[in-house]
């Protein structure tokens, strides 16, 4: 099955972006840079387009699907402020330092990477072409996932295996949200709406979370470039 298959990608993309905040962070701000380049480039060629080109095929009202673009931004704004989930990018930003603090958000992250599984399963039961977009997406931004609930974990003062743990739990909870996905249907004008409101929290995760971890360094010039090259990439694409 072709969502399971690409869930397991994002269990890799999670797991490497893991292992690299374990190990280091070098030239991580240029991958990021790229991350966030494609996840733009994503929602602005592919997730949009498609979900307009349903809404006119279903006699939706597209006004519909761009409330829940809206809500979908302003929502993980909201609950990323509320329960203190946004990393700290920056030294003196840093505020992080109750063990328990690293695990709430590190939940919050498992139930989001369960909700992308779901994602990707109801893309792949509307078409091929944007199960495959919507996997896209996923896979880019959970690489930026795995990195960030470690780092979570460790500027919280948890345990190194305590913090293999919820990095674990972060990388394997998309399968289940694939297999979640097959227990029911969504009907097209449903899933645009749906992918609304994705699209409006891979567009807030690209621009809140991973462009400001690219240019956290003090040269930002090739993490720019790379995020320009990310967001050429996926024009080009849709032209495909």
């Amino acid at each position: 099955m072709l969502a399971l298959l690409f869930a397991s990608f994002c269990v890799v993309a999670a797991i490497i972006g893991g292992l690299l905040a374990l190990k280091g962070q070098n030239r991580l701000n240029l991958t990021l840079g790229l991350t966030a380049g494609i996840l733009l480039g994503l929602v602005a060629f592919n997730l949009l387009p498609e979900i307009f080109n349903i809404s006119a095929n279903q006699n939706l009202n597209v006004i519909w699907p761009m409330v829940a673009f809206t809500v979908g931004f302003l929502l993980f704004h909201t609950v990323e402020k509320l329960i203190l989930v946004h990393d700290s990018h920056e030294k003196q930003y840093s505020t992080h330092s109750h063990p328990y603090v690293g695990i709430a958000s590190s939940a919050a992250l498992i139930v989001h990477s369960f909700l992308d599984g779901m994602s990707i399963g109801l893309a792949f039961s509307l078409s091929n072409a944007i199960g495959i977009a919507v996997a896209v997406a996923v896979i880019a931004h959970r690489f930026a996932d795995g990195f960030s609930s470690v780092n979570l974990m460790m500027l919280s003062k948890n345990s190194h295996s305590q913090t293999m743990k919820v990095l674990t739990a972060v990388t394997l909870a998309p399968i289940f949200g694939v297999l979640a996905s097959l227990l029911f249907t969504l009907p097209p004008s449903a899933l645009a709406i749906y992918l609304a409101f994705f699209g409006g929290f891979v567009l807030y995760i690209s621009a809140s979370d991973i462009l400001p971890q690219a240019h956290s360094q003090k040269t930002s010039r090739a993490p720019l470039a790379m995020t320009f090259l990310g967001v050429a990439v996926m024009c080009g694409v849709s032209f495909l």
